[in-house]
């Protein structure tokens, strides 16, 4: 069997001010963006770079009052989403220089280096970079498994 994730929908409060936020801060590639007119939505995914047909982040406007008060919030304050890169310090520095919020600075962990950021609605994201060792996708879900992750 073989099965993955496609998508995470992510609730956003305007599409073209995430796209913004996601392409010009991060430096994510949008996948696609297709208008929707019988939904009245959009479909917009998103993805970092290199990401080669993994999983995207789908970007879903929030549409009723209850969405609404979740955009930024959508994990209760907790770290949200991972960003795993192949240098830390090379994005840590862009990220930065474009005016990502950082809310905790970076740290060394048994799992790598890894500091925490806002988007621009408050969600919490890891920056992270795996140590040779855990870089692997097994090693990285063993140590998920474990209570190493943020």
């Amino acid at each position: 069997m073989s099965q993955s994730i496609a998508h995470i929908a992510l609730l956003v409060a305007d599409y073209d001010e995430a796209i913004a936020f996601y392409t010009q801060k991060l430096g994510f590639v949008v996948i696609e963006d297709r208008e929707q007119p019988e939904q009245n939505k959009r479909w917009v995914t998103i993805a970092p770079p290199g990401e080669g047909g993994g999983t995207s982040l789908l970007l879903a406007r929030a549409s009723t009052p209850k969405q609404v008060a979740r955009v930024g919030d959508q994990t209760a304050g907790r770290v949200f989403l991972f960003l795993s890169t192949d240098d830390f310090q090379r994005d840590y520095q862009r990220m930065r220089a474009a005016g990502v919020r950082f809310i905790r600075e970076p740290s060394e962990q048994a799992y790598g280096t890894v500091a925490v950021f806002e988007d621009l609605y408050g969600n919490r994201w890891d920056l992270l970079q795996y140590t040779a060792s855990k870089s692997s996708p097994t090693g990285a879900l063993a140590m998920l498994r474990a209570g190493l992750g943020a």
